[in-house]
């Protein structure tokens, strides 16, 4: 049986890992497996910037990756979490002779938490992604004008 608030938690703690994906759908999950290359790519983003700046055009571009991704499993965890339990019990555990009356798909105090702390962390990160590569972009457009200009 796929627990409700195991795989909202693991959507939210480790989404970006994959976790999520393999606890319900197994090895074979495509995305489980996708999930930790715009991870890896965004840390890399963060890594160049510690190692050439800020000003630095390509991490700007891979910093967002990042962001986006624990953004994304944020809010599959909030979806997670706000399914109801008969859609939960329907999609992850069918085929279970007691999936209709299960506790799998029940919403209790700990999914709620998952849910709130995905919305809170989410939407920051989600923000912050977007102001830092916008700020990054126009800045260079910035410079770009100003070495056009001159």
């Amino acid at each position: 049986m796929k627990n409700k608030t195991v795989a909202a938690w693991l959507a939210f703690l480790g989404g970006p890992l994959g976790l999520h994906c393999f606890y319900l759908r197994g090895f074979s999950s495509l995305l489980g497996w996708l999930l930790p290359i715009p991870t890896a790519l965004g840390l890399y983003g963060i890594e160049r910037i510690r190692s050439h700046g800020l000003d630095d055009g390509l991490s700007w571009a891979l910093v967002p990756l990042l962001g986006f991704t624990i953004s994304g499993c944020a809010l599959t965890a909030i979806v997670y979490g706000l399914m109801s339990p008969e859609k939960w019990n329907a999609r992850y555990n069918p085929g279970r002779a007691d999936s209709a009356t299960s506790t799998a798909g029940n919403t209790n105090w700990l999914t709620i938490g998952a849910i709130v702390l995905a919305l809170f962390f989410g939407s920051t990160i989600l923000m912050a992604s977007l102001a830092f590569s916008f700020q990054r972009y126009f800045e260079h457009e910035i410079e770009a004008g100003r070495r056009i200009s001159q």
